[in-house]
């Protein structure tokens, strides 16, 4: 099965219908088939830019298997630092940085994200780069 990593946006357009991407977000998920894995701090910017009801309902749905949420491990934030650093004119903020460590972490490249201008710019070691969707 597919997996692809899962950024704040899609997800706040998905839970909010009145954002510009709702739309769009709606209709590449209606159409995939695989997993979706996110981190801890990209949930919590989601639950912080939703409103209080959708705030439940994403909940609601990530609970009964919507999207998997990974625990990155103690050393998270000292292996997320580096990124940070990197990219600090962006500049980069946590929930990125949580997704480039689960990147490197699994191996995965394919990322659901809106943020196109960032995404296309960060890189893991090595040089790899993302495979950004919806296109």
């Amino acid at each position: 099965m597919q997996t692809i990593l899962v950024d704040s946006g899609p997800l706040v357009a998905l839970f909010s219908s009145r954002d510009m991407h709702h739309a769009r977000v709606a209709a590449f998920l209606a159409g995939y088939a695989g997993a979706m894995l996110t981190t801890w701090p990209v949930v919590t910017e989601v639950c912080h830019l939703i409103s209080r009801e959708n705030r439940v309902k994403f909940l609601q749905w990530a609970a009964v298997g919507g999207i998997m949420v990974r625990d990155m491990g103690d050393d998270a934030v000292d292996a997320m630092l580096p990124f940070v650093q990197k990219y600090d004119d962006l500049p980069m903020d946590v929930a990125d940085a949580s997704l480039l460590l689960l990147a490197q972490q699994t191996g995965i490249l394919d990322v659901l994200t809106i943020d196109v201008a960032d995404f296309s710019i960060y890189r893991l070691p090595g040089g790899r780069q993302f495979n950004i969707f919806p296109e």
